[in-house]
């Protein structure tokens, strides 16, 4: 056996192994063949020229529609919600001013609200206490961290 250090060495390649210093008798093999063997060549085809193309480049298509409006809405009845599932079912996100409206007809329209959201994969948040933003599934809205940018800002007063 050998040093561990030196089969360290060995491994790291900092070092030849002895076993290939030693020339070794090539090994011969012998094929056993009966009867007749051919051997085929396979037909050479002359390469084709070169071919000049035009590259085109394609620029990738969008299918998503132009964001060109917000709808603004305030509604004083529950019944006025169709106006708003409508607007938003087309692709249109709405702001819903809740401030007109009565206190449980208002609680109504905003789990109204949200169920339509969640059901067409949109998103719903609060602006005010009583402005919500429904916004659909193409439409990323960015949100402030409040609280850093209130105690950024320089007319924090509290």
């Amino acid at each position: 056996m050998s040093n561990p250090m030196r089969r360290v060495a060995n491994y790291l390649g900092l070092m030849d192994d002895p076993e290939f210093d030693t020339p070794q008798a090539p090994a011969t093999s012998t094929v056993a063949t009966t009867g007749d063997v051919r051997i085929k060549t396979r037909e050479q085809r002359p390469v084709s020229s070169v071919r000049q193309s035009t590259v085109v480049e394609v620029a990738p298509q969008l299918d998503l529609p132009v964001l060109d409006r917000i709808i603004t809405l305030h509604p004083r009845f529950y019944n006025e919600a169709r106006t708003i599932g409508e607007h938003f079912r087309q692709g249109n996100p709405v702001i819903i001013n809740l401030t007109e409206m009565d206190e449980s007809e208002h609680k109504r329209l905003v789990d109204f609200a949200s169920g339509l959201a969640f059901g067409l994969h949109g998103t719903i948040e609060r602006v005010t206490k009583k402005v919500f933003l429904i916004s659909p599934a193409n439409v990323n809205v960015s949100t402030e961290d409040k609280s850093a940018a209130a105690q950024a800002s320089f007319f924090n007063q509290s």
